[in-house]
């Protein structure tokens, strides 16, 4: 018997994979759209930190808009990522995009309703929503720890960074 050499392609033969493109302009998106949040702030608005709260979206844009650059550079060269070689991933499986559709709905839900109802209630439900969708069947379980989670996490954006998050019905009891 003998063995039969195995050949990589070259970067020549490599396809290029024209999806990553698309990841390049969601990635500039988000970008273009954190530094434009940053940059319309007003000023004052948290009191207690010294940065100010234009710093750390303006980061997180430009280093995104930096991360675009240089995978849209990568692109062309023939970098493409790893197939994943975990134990639990079967990458001929098709997508769930049920799963994905409920998230994105609960995402929406929490969006328009965080305002009226408070971010305490819409926390909960998106964690314990979330939690769900994802396979956990521990109801009760998934609701208080996200009434742990919204309440710390209120309790914390409103002490620790002066910034109010939307208090909705529960104005007046948190």
């Amino acid at each position: 018997m003998t063995k039969t050499d195995v050949t990589t392609p070259t970067d020549a033969e490599r396809p290029t994979d024209k999806a990553q493109y698309l990841v390049c302009a969601v990635l500039v998106a988000v970008g273009a759209f954190l530094i434009y949040g940053a940059v319309s702030l007003e000023p004052g608005f948290a009191k207690v930190d010294p940065v100010g709260p234009k710093a750390f979206p303006m980061v997180i844009g430009i280093v995104l808009i930096l991360l675009a650059i240089v995978l849209a550079v990568a692109i062309p060269r023939g970098s493409m990522g790893e197939a994943d070689a975990g134990e639990d991933i079967d990458p001929d499986a098709p997508s769930d995009w049920r799963t994905v559709g409920l998230l994105v709905g609960v995402f929406i839900v929490v969006i328009v309703l965080v305002e009226p109802l408070g971010w305490v209630i819409m926390s909960t439900f998106l964690f314990a929503a979330a939690a769900t969708i994802l396979g956990n069947r521990h109801y009760v379980r998934n609701i208080a720890i996200g009434v742990v989670l919204a309440l710390v996490s209120f309790y914390a954006f409103y002490s620790g960074l002066g910034i109010p998050l939307p208090a909705g019905i529960l104005d007046g009891i948190l």
